[in-house]
Protein backbone atom coordinates (compact mmCIF):
# COMPACT_ATOMS: atom_id res chain seq x y z
CA UNK A 1 0.00 0.00 0.00
CA UNK A 2 2.86 2.48 0.88
CA UNK A 3 4.58 2.57 -2.76
CA UNK A 4 1.36 3.04 -4.10
CA UNK A 5 0.16 6.26 -2.02
CA UNK A 6 3.70 7.60 -2.45
CA UNK A 7 3.07 6.99 -6.12
CA UNK A 8 -0.47 9.20 -6.12
CA UNK A 9 1.46 11.73 -3.73
CA UNK A 10 3.88 12.37 -6.37
CA UNK A 11 1.27 12.13 -9.52
CA UNK A 12 -0.41 15.09 -7.05
CA UNK A 13 2.43 17.25 -6.38
CA UNK A 14 3.72 17.02 -10.03
CA UNK A 15 0.43 18.08 -11.28
CA UNK A 16 0.48 20.68 -8.77
CA UNK A 17 3.34 22.16 -9.67
CA UNK A 18 2.38 21.81 -13.28
CA UNK A 19 -0.66 23.61 -12.71
CA UNK A 20 1.17 26.73 -11.26
CA UNK A 21 3.56 26.72 -13.84
CA UNK A 22 0.77 27.26 -16.45
CA UNK A 23 -0.94 29.71 -14.56
CA UNK A 24 2.36 31.49 -13.99
CA UNK A 25 3.14 30.96 -17.58
CA UNK A 26 -0.64 32.26 -18.58
CA UNK A 27 0.09 34.95 -16.12
CA UNK A 28 3.15 36.41 -18.06
CA UNK A 29 1.84 35.98 -21.21
CA UNK A 30 -1.35 37.96 -20.17
CA UNK A 31 1.07 40.90 -18.62
CA UNK A 32 3.00 40.59 -22.19
CA UNK A 33 -0.49 41.11 -24.33
CA UNK A 34 -1.29 44.10 -22.01
CA UNK A 35 2.15 45.69 -22.15
CA UNK A 36 2.20 45.47 -25.36
CA UNK A 37 -1.39 46.43 -25.71
CA UNK A 38 -0.71 49.79 -24.18
CA UNK A 39 2.00 50.62 -26.13
CA UNK A 40 -0.18 50.03 -29.25
CA UNK A 41 -2.65 52.53 -27.37
CA UNK A 42 -0.58 55.11 -27.08
CA UNK A 43 1.11 54.73 -30.15
CA UNK A 44 -2.18 54.97 -31.39
CA UNK A 45 -3.01 58.32 -29.30
CA UNK A 46 -6.06 56.60 -27.43
CA UNK A 47 -4.68 57.50 -23.77
CA UNK A 48 -7.75 56.23 -21.79
CA UNK A 49 -7.04 52.52 -23.47
CA UNK A 50 -3.78 52.69 -22.64
CA UNK A 51 -3.88 53.72 -18.88
CA UNK A 52 -6.54 50.87 -18.94
CA UNK A 53 -3.75 47.78 -20.36
CA UNK A 54 -0.99 48.83 -18.30
CA UNK A 55 -3.47 49.49 -15.15
CA UNK A 56 -4.35 45.33 -16.07
CA UNK A 57 -0.45 44.65 -16.49
CA UNK A 58 0.38 46.02 -12.98
CA UNK A 59 -2.78 43.51 -11.67
CA UNK A 60 -1.36 40.72 -13.23
CA UNK A 61 2.22 41.83 -11.99
CA UNK A 62 2.28 44.44 -9.20
CA UNK A 63 6.02 44.40 -8.76
CA UNK A 64 6.84 45.56 -12.52
CA UNK A 65 8.60 48.74 -12.55
CA UNK A 66 7.82 49.20 -16.26
CA UNK A 67 4.17 48.79 -15.93
CA UNK A 68 3.99 51.34 -13.00
CA UNK A 69 6.53 53.83 -15.55
CA UNK A 70 4.77 53.45 -18.10
CA UNK A 71 1.42 54.01 -16.84
CA UNK A 72 3.23 57.01 -15.05
CA UNK A 73 3.66 58.69 -18.67
CA UNK A 74 0.54 58.50 -19.81
CA UNK A 75 -0.58 60.10 -16.69
CA UNK A 76 2.28 62.42 -17.50
CA UNK A 77 1.05 63.11 -20.87
CA UNK A 78 -2.09 63.98 -19.98
CA UNK A 79 -0.90 66.26 -17.28
CA UNK A 80 -2.69 64.50 -14.33
CA UNK A 81 0.86 64.91 -12.60
CA UNK A 82 -0.36 63.68 -8.92
CA UNK A 83 -1.34 60.29 -10.72
CA UNK A 84 2.45 60.22 -12.14
CA UNK A 85 4.23 61.17 -9.69
CA UNK A 86 2.52 57.94 -7.85
CA UNK A 87 3.70 55.55 -11.01
CA UNK A 88 7.02 57.09 -11.04
CA UNK A 89 7.60 56.74 -6.95
CA UNK A 90 6.83 53.14 -7.03
CA UNK A 91 8.89 52.39 -10.79
CA UNK A 92 11.72 53.88 -8.76
CA UNK A 93 11.29 52.38 -5.67
CA UNK A 94 11.08 48.82 -7.62
CA UNK A 95 14.09 49.70 -9.18
CA UNK A 96 16.05 52.09 -7.04
CA UNK A 97 18.92 52.25 -10.08
CA UNK A 98 16.15 53.39 -12.91
CA UNK A 99 17.69 56.68 -14.69
CA UNK A 100 14.63 56.87 -16.67
CA UNK A 101 12.65 56.48 -13.18
CA UNK A 102 14.76 59.07 -11.48
CA UNK A 103 14.75 61.72 -14.52
CA UNK A 104 10.76 61.38 -15.03
CA UNK A 105 10.08 62.48 -11.06
CA UNK A 106 12.52 65.28 -11.10
CA UNK A 107 10.11 66.41 -14.35
CA UNK A 108 7.11 65.85 -12.67
CA UNK A 109 8.43 67.50 -9.60
CA UNK A 110 9.26 70.69 -11.65
CA UNK A 111 6.18 70.63 -13.58
CA UNK A 112 4.19 70.61 -10.18
CA UNK A 113 6.70 73.84 -9.15
CA UNK A 114 8.67 71.72 -6.39
CA UNK A 115 12.00 72.54 -7.40
CA UNK A 116 13.63 71.06 -4.80
CA UNK A 117 12.18 67.40 -4.94
CA UNK A 118 13.79 67.84 -8.26
CA UNK A 119 16.94 69.07 -7.81
CA UNK A 120 16.92 66.04 -5.79
CA UNK A 121 15.73 63.79 -8.21
CA UNK A 122 17.86 65.08 -10.99
CA UNK A 123 21.60 65.06 -8.30
CA UNK A 124 20.50 61.49 -7.56
CA UNK A 125 20.85 60.96 -11.44
CA UNK A 126 23.77 62.39 -12.48
CA UNK A 127 25.54 61.06 -9.48
CA UNK A 128 25.08 57.81 -11.58
CA UNK A 129 25.84 59.59 -14.54
CA UNK A 130 27.34 62.79 -14.86
CA UNK A 131 27.99 62.45 -18.82
CA UNK A 132 24.05 63.40 -19.36
CA UNK A 133 23.69 66.71 -20.66
CA UNK A 134 20.25 66.48 -21.18
CA UNK A 135 19.82 65.99 -17.28
CA UNK A 136 22.72 68.65 -16.42
CA UNK A 137 20.59 71.37 -18.06
CA UNK A 138 17.46 70.08 -16.24
CA UNK A 139 19.16 69.94 -13.07
CA UNK A 140 20.51 73.52 -13.83
CA UNK A 141 16.92 74.78 -14.18
CA UNK A 142 15.34 73.28 -11.54
CA UNK A 143 18.62 75.04 -9.38
CA UNK A 144 17.78 78.49 -11.18
CA UNK A 145 14.71 78.32 -10.70
CA UNK A 146 15.08 77.73 -6.89
CA UNK A 147 17.29 80.90 -7.12
CA UNK A 148 20.22 79.05 -6.53
CA UNK A 149 21.92 80.77 -9.25
CA UNK A 150 25.45 80.08 -8.33
CA UNK A 151 25.06 75.91 -8.58
CA UNK A 152 22.82 76.35 -11.53
CA UNK A 153 26.00 77.98 -13.23
CA UNK A 154 28.23 74.83 -12.32
CA UNK A 155 25.95 72.28 -13.66
CA UNK A 156 25.09 74.24 -17.22
CA UNK A 157 28.40 74.98 -17.90
CA UNK A 158 28.99 71.26 -17.78
CA UNK A 159 26.14 70.36 -19.35
CA UNK A 160 27.53 72.82 -22.09
CA UNK A 161 31.02 70.99 -22.52
CA UNK A 162 29.12 67.31 -23.15
CA UNK A 163 26.78 68.96 -25.50
CA UNK A 164 27.76 72.69 -27.11
CA UNK A 165 24.74 72.33 -28.88
CA UNK A 166 22.97 72.68 -26.79
CA UNK A 167 20.17 75.94 -26.98
CA UNK A 168 18.15 75.75 -24.11
CA UNK A 169 21.32 75.49 -22.24
CA UNK A 170 22.79 78.31 -23.15
CA UNK A 171 19.52 80.23 -22.65
CA UNK A 172 19.19 79.69 -18.78
CA UNK A 173 22.87 79.68 -18.73
CA UNK A 174 22.29 83.53 -19.94
CA UNK A 175 19.41 84.06 -17.47
CA UNK A 176 21.85 82.95 -14.35
CA UNK A 177 24.29 85.60 -15.59
CA UNK A 178 22.22 88.52 -16.30
CA UNK A 179 20.76 87.38 -12.35
CA UNK A 180 24.19 87.53 -11.41
CA UNK A 181 24.74 90.98 -13.54
CA UNK A 182 27.37 89.17 -15.28
CA UNK A 183 26.31 91.17 -18.48
CA UNK A 184 28.43 90.48 -21.15
CA UNK A 185 28.44 86.78 -20.55
CA UNK A 186 24.99 86.91 -20.42
CA UNK A 187 25.08 88.58 -23.71
CA UNK A 188 26.91 86.30 -25.21
CA UNK A 189 25.13 83.25 -23.75
CA UNK A 190 21.92 84.57 -24.77
CA UNK A 191 23.06 85.48 -28.25
CA UNK A 192 24.40 81.93 -29.12
CA UNK A 193 20.85 80.80 -27.55
CA UNK A 194 19.15 83.27 -30.06
CA UNK A 195 21.37 81.27 -32.81
CA UNK A 196 20.99 78.00 -32.20
CA UNK A 197 17.37 77.88 -30.61
CA UNK A 198 14.69 76.93 -33.84
CA UNK A 199 12.77 79.95 -35.05
CA UNK A 200 9.31 78.64 -33.31
CA UNK A 201 11.08 79.43 -29.36
CA UNK A 202 11.04 82.70 -28.62
CA UNK A 203 12.50 83.10 -25.25
CA UNK A 204 15.73 83.44 -25.93
CA UNK A 205 15.12 86.36 -28.56
CA UNK A 206 13.10 88.06 -25.78
CA UNK A 207 15.50 87.98 -23.14
CA UNK A 208 18.17 88.94 -25.45
CA UNK A 209 16.19 92.01 -26.52
CA UNK A 210 15.21 92.85 -23.01
CA UNK A 211 19.03 92.91 -21.88
CA UNK A 212 19.91 95.15 -25.56
CA UNK A 213 17.06 97.43 -23.87
CA UNK A 214 18.68 97.86 -20.40
CA UNK A 215 22.19 98.12 -21.55
CA UNK A 216 20.99 101.19 -24.02
CA UNK A 217 21.55 99.06 -27.36
CA UNK A 218 18.45 99.92 -29.14
CA UNK A 219 19.39 99.13 -32.34
CA UNK A 220 20.06 95.65 -31.49
CA UNK A 221 17.46 95.19 -29.25
CA UNK A 222 15.42 96.71 -32.26
CA UNK A 223 16.68 94.01 -34.57
CA UNK A 224 15.56 91.01 -31.67
CA UNK A 225 12.05 92.84 -31.50
CA UNK A 226 11.79 92.92 -34.83
CA UNK A 227 12.24 89.02 -35.36
CA UNK A 228 9.82 88.07 -33.21
CA UNK A 229 6.90 90.71 -34.83
CA UNK A 230 7.98 88.85 -38.27
CA UNK A 231 7.33 85.13 -36.52
CA UNK A 232 4.13 86.15 -34.84
CA UNK A 233 2.47 88.72 -36.91
CA UNK A 234 -0.88 88.31 -35.13
CA UNK A 235 0.40 89.01 -31.83
CA UNK A 236 -0.64 92.82 -31.31
CA UNK A 237 1.74 92.84 -28.86
CA UNK A 238 4.78 92.12 -30.72
CA UNK A 239 3.99 95.35 -32.87
CA UNK A 240 3.87 97.43 -29.37
CA UNK A 241 7.29 96.14 -28.21
CA UNK A 242 9.04 97.38 -31.73
CA UNK A 243 7.40 100.69 -31.41
CA UNK A 244 7.90 101.44 -27.90
CA UNK A 245 11.67 100.51 -28.40
CA UNK A 246 11.76 102.95 -31.17
CA UNK A 247 10.08 105.84 -29.13
CA UNK A 248 12.74 104.59 -25.83
CA UNK A 249 15.66 104.91 -28.81
CA UNK A 250 14.49 108.45 -30.53
CA UNK A 251 13.19 107.29 -33.19
CA UNK A 252 9.81 109.06 -32.53
CA UNK A 253 8.54 109.03 -36.47
CA UNK A 254 9.65 105.50 -36.58
CA UNK A 255 7.34 104.53 -33.64
CA UNK A 256 4.29 105.98 -34.89
CA UNK A 257 4.56 104.50 -38.29
CA UNK A 258 5.32 101.27 -36.70
CA UNK A 259 2.18 101.62 -33.90
CA UNK A 260 0.18 103.36 -36.86
CA UNK A 261 -0.06 100.26 -38.73
CA UNK A 262 -0.73 98.38 -35.69
CA UNK A 263 -3.68 99.92 -34.92
CA UNK A 264 -4.47 99.36 -38.73
CA UNK A 265 -4.31 96.04 -38.26
CA UNK A 266 -5.51 95.61 -34.77
CA UNK A 267 -8.40 98.30 -34.59
CA UNK A 268 -10.06 95.72 -31.20
CA UNK A 269 -7.47 96.04 -29.70
CA UNK A 270 -7.18 98.86 -27.08
CA UNK A 271 -3.60 98.18 -26.34
CA UNK A 272 -2.24 99.22 -29.41
CA UNK A 273 -3.88 102.92 -28.93
CA UNK A 274 -2.65 102.94 -25.55
CA UNK A 275 0.95 102.51 -26.81
CA UNK A 276 0.64 105.22 -29.70
CA UNK A 277 -0.95 107.36 -27.69
CA UNK A 278 2.44 107.17 -25.09
CA UNK A 279 4.44 107.97 -27.76
CA UNK A 280 2.79 110.80 -29.30
CA UNK A 281 2.40 111.57 -25.04
CA UNK A 282 6.88 111.61 -25.36
CA UNK A 283 7.15 113.28 -28.45
CA UNK A 284 4.68 116.18 -27.18
CA UNK A 285 6.88 116.60 -23.52
CA UNK A 286 10.26 116.36 -25.50
CA UNK A 287 9.31 119.25 -28.34
CA UNK A 288 6.51 120.86 -26.83
CA UNK A 289 4.10 120.16 -29.18
CA UNK A 290 0.31 120.96 -29.21
CA UNK A 291 -0.59 118.59 -32.22
CA UNK A 292 1.21 115.65 -30.70
CA UNK A 293 -0.47 116.23 -27.08
CA UNK A 294 -3.80 116.01 -29.36
CA UNK A 295 -3.04 113.14 -30.89
CA UNK A 296 -1.90 111.44 -27.80
CA UNK A 297 -4.98 112.81 -26.18
CA UNK A 298 -7.11 111.17 -28.98
CA UNK A 299 -5.35 107.54 -29.20
CA UNK A 300 -5.40 107.66 -25.11
CA UNK A 301 -8.81 108.42 -24.99
CA UNK A 302 -9.73 105.63 -26.99
CA UNK A 303 -8.08 103.05 -24.98
CA UNK A 304 -9.42 104.30 -22.27
CA UNK A 305 -13.17 104.03 -23.62
CA UNK A 306 -12.59 100.55 -23.52
CA UNK A 307 -14.12 98.31 -20.71
CA UNK A 308 -10.62 96.57 -20.64
CA UNK A 309 -8.81 99.47 -20.63
CA UNK A 310 -5.44 99.51 -17.71
CA UNK A 311 -4.50 101.50 -14.84
CA UNK A 312 -1.48 102.31 -16.81
CA UNK A 313 -3.67 103.88 -19.84
CA UNK A 314 -5.60 105.90 -17.65
CA UNK A 315 -2.34 107.09 -15.68
CA UNK A 316 -1.09 107.98 -19.42
CA UNK A 317 -4.11 109.95 -20.29
CA UNK A 318 -4.14 111.97 -16.52
CA UNK A 319 -0.55 112.46 -17.56
CA UNK A 320 -1.63 113.91 -20.77
CA UNK A 321 -4.65 115.80 -19.42
CA UNK A 322 -1.93 117.65 -17.00
CA UNK A 323 -0.13 118.95 -19.76
CA UNK A 324 -2.89 119.79 -21.45
CA UNK A 325 -3.90 122.11 -18.29
CA UNK A 326 -7.19 120.46 -17.62
CA UNK A 327 -6.40 119.27 -14.26
CA UNK A 328 -10.13 118.34 -13.80
CA UNK A 329 -9.86 115.96 -16.37
CA UNK A 330 -6.78 114.83 -15.41
CA UNK A 331 -7.79 113.94 -11.54
CA UNK A 332 -10.73 112.29 -12.61
CA UNK A 333 -8.74 109.99 -15.52
CA UNK A 334 -5.66 109.14 -11.85
CA UNK A 335 -8.82 108.13 -10.14
CA UNK A 336 -9.92 105.76 -12.14
CA UNK A 337 -6.08 104.46 -12.95
CA UNK A 338 -6.11 103.97 -8.95
CA UNK A 339 -9.44 101.95 -9.30
CA UNK A 340 -8.22 99.59 -11.71
CA UNK A 341 -6.12 96.45 -10.63
CA UNK A 342 -3.05 95.83 -11.30
CA UNK A 343 -2.95 99.32 -10.38
CA UNK A 344 -0.06 101.30 -11.30
CA UNK A 345 1.55 103.07 -8.61
CA UNK A 346 3.01 105.84 -10.54
CA UNK A 347 -0.89 106.83 -10.94
CA UNK A 348 -0.11 108.15 -6.94
CA UNK A 349 2.19 110.28 -7.50
CA UNK A 350 0.51 112.22 -9.93
CA UNK A 351 -2.81 112.00 -8.03
CA UNK A 352 -0.17 113.67 -5.09
CA UNK A 353 1.05 116.44 -7.66
CA UNK A 354 -2.71 117.28 -8.89
CA UNK A 355 -4.09 117.66 -5.32
CA UNK A 356 -1.04 119.53 -3.79
CA UNK A 357 -1.37 122.04 -6.58
CA UNK A 358 -4.98 122.80 -5.54
CA UNK A 359 -3.94 122.90 -1.72
CA UNK A 360 -5.55 119.53 -1.13
CA UNK A 361 -2.42 118.55 1.33
CA UNK A 362 -3.82 115.92 3.33
CA UNK A 363 -5.81 114.34 -0.48
CA UNK A 364 -1.52 114.71 -1.51
CA UNK A 365 0.03 113.27 1.98
CA UNK A 366 -2.35 110.46 1.75
CA UNK A 367 -1.85 109.84 -1.97
CA UNK A 368 2.22 109.79 -1.17
CA UNK A 369 1.62 107.76 1.60
CA UNK A 370 -0.29 104.46 -0.86
CA UNK A 371 2.44 105.15 -3.89
CA UNK A 372 4.81 103.96 -0.59
CA UNK A 373 3.09 101.38 0.40
CA UNK A 374 2.81 100.01 -2.96
CA UNK A 375 6.02 100.40 -3.89
CA UNK A 376 8.09 99.06 -0.19
CA UNK A 377 11.43 98.92 -1.36
CA UNK A 378 12.09 98.54 -4.94
CA UNK A 379 12.74 101.75 -5.82
CA UNK A 380 14.73 105.02 -4.55
CA UNK A 381 12.15 106.63 -1.70
CA UNK A 382 13.88 109.94 -0.53
CA UNK A 383 12.11 112.77 -2.34
CA UNK A 384 8.78 110.99 -1.80
CA UNK A 385 9.34 110.59 1.70
CA UNK A 386 10.62 113.92 2.53
CA UNK A 387 7.59 115.27 0.57
CA UNK A 388 5.62 112.90 2.97
CA UNK A 389 7.20 114.44 6.67
CA UNK A 390 6.76 117.89 4.52
CA UNK A 391 3.00 117.50 4.24
CA UNK A 392 2.77 115.93 7.91
CA UNK A 393 4.68 119.11 9.84
CA UNK A 394 2.23 121.38 7.82
CA UNK A 395 -0.88 118.98 8.69
CA UNK A 396 0.29 119.14 12.52
CA UNK A 397 1.05 115.33 12.83
CA UNK A 398 5.41 115.97 13.23
CA UNK A 399 5.97 112.67 14.95
CA UNK A 400 4.92 111.08 11.67
CA UNK A 401 7.24 113.64 10.08
CA UNK A 402 10.23 112.49 11.77
CA UNK A 403 9.89 108.96 10.95
CA UNK A 404 9.89 109.91 7.26
CA UNK A 405 12.32 112.26 7.69
CA UNK A 406 14.40 109.28 8.77
CA UNK A 407 14.02 107.02 6.09
CA UNK A 408 14.99 109.82 3.37
CA UNK A 409 18.11 110.25 5.71
CA UNK A 410 18.65 106.65 5.57
CA UNK A 411 18.27 106.35 1.68
CA UNK A 412 19.91 109.93 0.71
CA UNK A 413 22.11 110.05 3.29
CA UNK A 414 22.59 112.74 6.07
CA UNK A 415 22.74 116.64 4.62
CA UNK A 416 22.20 119.82 7.01
CA UNK A 417 18.80 120.51 5.01
CA UNK A 418 17.11 117.32 6.26
CA UNK A 419 18.89 117.48 9.53
CA UNK A 420 17.11 120.67 10.03
CA UNK A 421 13.71 119.55 8.74
CA UNK A 422 13.91 116.69 11.22
CA UNK A 423 15.04 117.87 13.94
CA UNK A 424 12.16 120.63 13.52
CA UNK A 425 9.71 118.23 13.53
CA UNK A 426 11.01 116.40 16.74
CA UNK A 427 11.09 119.41 18.79
CA UNK A 428 7.44 119.94 17.60
CA UNK A 429 6.44 115.94 18.59
CA UNK A 430 8.10 116.68 22.04
CA UNK A 431 11.00 114.14 21.14
CA UNK A 432 13.63 116.37 22.63
CA UNK A 433 16.61 113.84 23.02
CA UNK A 434 15.86 112.76 19.62
CA UNK A 435 16.41 116.01 18.10
CA UNK A 436 19.48 117.04 20.33
CA UNK A 437 20.88 113.99 18.90
CA UNK A 438 19.91 115.28 15.00
CA UNK A 439 21.52 118.60 16.05
CA UNK A 440 24.61 117.73 17.53
CA UNK A 441 25.60 115.23 14.83
CA UNK A 442 24.33 118.52 12.04
CA UNK A 443 26.54 120.52 13.71
CA UNK A 444 29.70 118.56 13.91
CA UNK A 445 29.70 118.40 9.79
CA UNK A 446 28.56 122.06 9.37
CA UNK A 447 29.81 123.85 12.85
CA UNK A 448 27.68 127.40 13.21
CA UNK A 449 25.15 126.47 10.91
CA UNK A 450 22.64 129.42 11.50
CA UNK A 451 19.51 127.12 11.52
CA UNK A 452 20.67 124.49 13.82
CA UNK A 453 22.03 127.23 16.32
CA UNK A 454 18.37 128.21 16.11
CA UNK A 455 16.75 125.15 16.83
CA UNK A 456 19.35 124.51 19.50
CA UNK A 457 18.15 127.28 21.68
CA UNK A 458 15.07 126.35 21.40
CA UNK A 459 16.31 122.56 23.20
CA UNK A 460 14.96 122.74 26.81
CA UNK A 461 17.40 123.60 29.22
Amino acid sequence: MRPTILAVVIVAAVGVAGALAFGALANEREYERLIAAGDASVAAERTFQAIEAYSGAIARKPDSMLAHFKRGSVYQSQNELEAALRDFRTAASLDTSSLRAMEALGDVNVALGRNERAIERYETFTSLDEGNAKVLYKLGLARYRARRVNEATVVLKQALAIDPGMGEAHYVLGLVQRDLDQRPAARKSLEEAARRSPASQTSPREALADLYLQDGDYSKAINQLEMLAALEPARADRAIAVGLAQSRAGRGEGAVITLGRAVERFPEAPQVYAALGHVWLTEAEHKGDRVALNKALEALQHAAGRADATSETYAELGRAWMLAGDRHAAERALRQAVAKLPLMPEAYLRLAEITARDGRIQDARDALLKYATLIGDEKPMATVATQIADYSVRLGEPALAVRWFDRAIDEAGPSTALQVKLADAALRAGEVARAQQVIEEGLSSEPGNRQLEQLKRRLPR
